[in-house]
């Protein structure tokens, strides 16, 4: 196409330097630059992509090809030298293909077609020619005429020359796929083919001929030379721009220093749930509140500070009259902010990860600010310092450093590229703990991909853990040699014994820790035993192995985090909790000089273990970012490659997540909002931009919707609300899916969909909701009444809704311009409604006054007539 517009209708060359990937979620920029004519007229042409994720020229452009147009022939001029009116050729041998085993086979080594290219319908040969249909499927016909070839049909014939090599060539064998790489010559004949014909041929060392023609023997397409080379497999996946964009950092970003200095708000301190009673027992709940949250020593110091946390957090949540109050939790060195960017107490970073899924449950109840562990003077000076700012900014998680105040938000991380580097020492032992699909998918690429020889897999049930034995075969079969031990990781001495056990001509170099118990549930459902049982596996194990392999020269410690230890918490605060002290002990490990990495891992496709028992909707929840947009599943072949990019970073924490920024922008379009922690990654536009004191818009926005409305269609209009956003909730299509009379709880919402709703509910109609909104007001057609009640909408009168239909029909009959006839019809009604408004305003009383009369208004001008409109307005 561009090589039309600038009047060269040859592609005289194009060399292919890097595959153009499509990522599974969102899309990507593609320019292609044609140069100046040189002295023979020809162009060079670049072919160039970038993330439709990018903020802005800082993110590099990638060039995929290069190469060189020339003037040519036009449509309908030339033909390929080949008789394709004799079809199929003479002498040419079928090759039976079953199209779904085909690409099923393909898919395994290597290509992944999707439905649209797999246009492949019929094969033959001849000695050492290759003949082939494809056709485009037929839901892409239509659209053949949009191209000069469609690029599905390009795709389906160049796969046959694909077929020809791969068929010929030991690298296939390999398991390297072949891709087109140099194209010569190529010129197209006829422009919107939907189905071809296609003949492939040797011409020359490594490279073919193509010729296409329609299904009538009709010239389509030439190609001279078509130079087809082995690409790795990873290349046709995830790549390492791909990997980058989703791997990310939390970043912790200044903010301005206040343009005036604000006096320091009243504040009373509270440690326990009995003080929070007694604070609101007397009805005059303090605006701040404030609970300090400092780690302990000992081995039960992270289970006891978190469990004070929850109880405090819970009895605040709970509290009559503290609606319009904040609790502010302040840790001490709890996050990895300022210059030093590092955790000194990891026990604080769990309580951050607990109040995250707390705030994410409660919006605008909770703050988490956390202060300098190198500050002096205790707490009360620097909540008197910098309180005012904090609530002042309206963010909901606050580090200070110094007299500055930073926030967390994610940025892509900056990884090095790929260098060949040996992370693992080849005779050193790896230990992978945890018996899922995680650790033995860390296991087969710690074998195959980083040359690990000698592995420990750890696990509950050891021997016994499902799949186990094949697995050992499997990978003994890539050279490498595996011990299966059952160990209780939670367990010190077991670790300790587990440890002692690895030979010293192999020892220990490497610690990835997969283990975990998923156990969902919203805060006020969350007790301390709660806790206990998901800390085991996370808190007690990982810190077992920190302190017993800190002699040790490792040359890697990787802990596998969650997400909702950032973000996505809302209904597993346990786990969030519990992940975050991850984190924190990570970033503490680091600043020690020793070697440690969290990796929050978003979601994954497919697991087995820790996540298989996460029903269908919560992984829906899981799916959306806090409710709203789109954190993805992550394919095994990704998260590896994701694996890959953060050990080569210098990071303590990274967060590999597979987040769809389309979904964020589009709910950010609408008015949702975009999260505090994401905004580095999308600009707030002057419509998205929102804060909790402009919750009265939202309010406002659909009270202007409900004015002027009868009160039938105020409640069908709250209905469309209620059951579009319980839709959302529940993962269905629309709307038209969620019954009105249905109970909730029928319908599938527990106590964290519930929750979900009604912050919805709050964000769509600027009302402070009760968290038991679900429950007290059953249905979706009972809740939507009490929210015609609560946002208190006069509704109209019957002679509102009338002049509201006639300033409607106004701009109607405005729109119908100089249509005559449409003017007449127009007329001719409007005299029938203004006889009616006569009638029944009783004698003399019409709209046009006692001297209006029919013969009045059969002689009536358009300008007349548009006056008595204006007079009933």
């Amino acid at each position: 196409r561009a090589g039309d517009e600038a009047g060269c209708g040859v592609l005289e060359e194009l060399v292919t330097e890097a595959p153009l990937v499509v990522p599974k979620h969102g899309g990507v920029r593609v320019q292609v630059a044609v140069g100046g004519p040189n002295e023979n007229g020809s162009r060079t042409v670049e072919v160039f992509s970038q993330s439709e994720d990018a903020l802005g020229e800082e993110d590099a452009w990638t060039r995929h090809a290069t190469g060189m147009l020339a003037a040519g022939p036009q449509p309908g001029d030339g033909a390929p030298g080949f008789d394709f009116a004799v079809w199929p050729p003479a002498d040419a041998r079928q090759v039976a293909v079953d199209t779904g085993e085909l690409y099923e086979g393909l898919l395994e080594r290597g290509y992944a077609y999707g439905p649209v290219f797999q246009g492949v319908r019929a094969v033959w040969r001849r000695g050492e020619e290759l003949f082939a249909e494809v056709a485009l499927p037929d839901g892409e016909r239509d659209r053949s005429g949009d191209f000069g070839i469609h690029p599905a049909l390009l795709d389906a014939a160049l796969q046959a020359g694909t077929f020809a090599v791969a068929a010929d060539t030991e690298q296939e064998e390999a398991g390297q796929p072949v891709m087109p790489f140099a194209w010569n010559g190529l010129a197209l004949h006829a422009a919107g083919a939907s189905a071809l014909r296609v003949r492939v041929a040797p011409n020359g060392p490594d490279a073919l001929s193509v010729q296409a023609a329609d299904e009538a023997g009709g010239p389509v397409l030439t190609m001279d030379s078509l130079v087809m080379r082995a690409v790795a497999i990873e290349q046709l996946g995830a790549t390492a721009e791909e990997s980058r964009d989703s791997l990310f950092e939390v970043r912790w970003t200044e903010l301005p220093p206040a343009q005036e200095t604000l006096p320091a708000p009243p504040w009373l301190p509270v440690a326990t749930a009995d003080d929070i009673a007694a604070l609101t027992a007397g009805g005059g709940t303090p605006a701040l509140a404030v609970l300090e949250a400092v780690g302990g020593d000992g081995d039960d110091a992270v289970l006891t500070l978190t469990s004070r946390v929850l109880e405090v957090v819970q009895a605040w949540l709970s509290a009559s009259g503290a609606e319009e109050s904040r609790l502010v939790v302040a840790t001490r060195g709890a996050v990895a902010a300022g210059e030093a960017g590092a955790v000194t107490d990891p026990a604080g970073a769990a309580v951050w990860g607990l109040v995250r899924a707390a705030q994410s449950e409660n919006p605008d109840r909770v703050v988490l600010l956390d202060t300098d562990p190198d500050a002096e003077g205790g707490l009360e000076p620097v909540l008197d310092s910098v309180l005012a700012a904090v609530v002042a900014g309206g963010e909901p998680q606050v580090a200070v450093r110094g007299t500055a105040l930073s926030v967390p938000r994610l940025a892509r991380a900056g990884v090095p590229d790929a260098d060949g580097s040996v992370v693992f020492r080849p005779q050193g032992t790896v230990l992978v703990s945890g018996g899922g699909s995680l650790g033995a998918l860390a296991a087969r690429h710690l074998v195959t991909r980083h040359g690990v020889r000698h592995l420990v897999l750890a696990s509950r049930r050891g021997p016994d853990a499902e799949g186990a034995g094949e697995l050992v075969a499997e990978l003994a079969g890539h050279g490498a040699a595996v011990s299966v031990v059952a160990c209780d990781m939670s367990d010190r001495a077991q670790v300790e014994a587990l440890l002692a056990q690895i030979p010293g001509e192999h020892p220990l170099r490497g610690v990835v820790h997969t283990a975990g118990v998923f156990d969902p549930g919203v805060i006020g459902a969350l007790t301390s035993e709660r806790l206990a049982k998901v800390f085991a596996p996370k808190v007690d194990a990982v810190r077992h192995l920190d302190e017993l392999t800190r002699p040790l020269a490792l040359d890697a410690f990787v802990a596998y985090s969650s997400a909702s230890s950032v973000f996505m918490g809302a209904g597993s605060g346990g786990y969030a909790a519990a992940n975050a002290f991850l984190d924190g002990l990570m970033s503490h490990r680091r600043a020690a000089g020793l070697p440690g990495l969290s990796l929050a891992w978003g979601p994954w496709e497919q697991v087995t273990g820790m996540a298989g028992n996460i029903d269908d909707l919560t992984r829906t929840r899981m799916s959306r970012r806090e409710g709203r947009g789109g954190v993805m599943a992550l394919r095994s072949a990704e998260g590896m490659e994701l694996f890959d990019a953060a050990l080569r970073s210098e990071q303590a924490l990274l967060v590999p997540a597979a987040i769809d920024l389309r979904a964020v922008r589009a709910d950010a379009a609408g008015g949702g909002g975009v999260p505090h922690l994401l905004r580095g990654l999308v600009r707030t536009g002057r419509q998205s931009a929102r804060t909790a004191a402009s919750a009265g818009g939202d309010r406002g926005r659909l009270a202007d919707r409900l004015v002027g409305l009868s009160a039938a269609k105020q409640e069908a209009l709250l209905l469309g609300v209620v059951c579009a956003q319980a839709a959302v909730v529940l993962g269905h299509s629309g709307p038209e899916n969620v019954r009105v009379e249905m109970a909730f709880n029928e319908a599938g919402f527990d106590s964290l969909t519930s929750v979900e709703l009604r912050n919805r509910l709050r964000e769509a109609t600027g009302l402070k909701l009760p968290a038991t909104l679900v429950f007290d007001h059953p249905t979706p057609l009972a809740l939507a009444r009490y929210l015609r009640t609560e946002l208190a909408v006069d509704e109209a009168s019957p002679a509102d809704a009338v002049l509201a239909g006639l300033a409607g029909l106004e701009a109607a009959i405005e729109s119908a311009g100089g249509d005559e006839a449409a003017r007449e019809r127009i007329t001719g009604r409007l005299l029938e409604l203004l006889r009616a408004a006569e009638t029944a305003g009783g004698p003399g009383e019409g709209p046009g006054g006692a001297d209006a009369s029919d013969e009045d208004l059969d002689t009536a001008s358009d300008e007349e007539l548009f006056a008595l409109v204006d007079q009933l307005d």
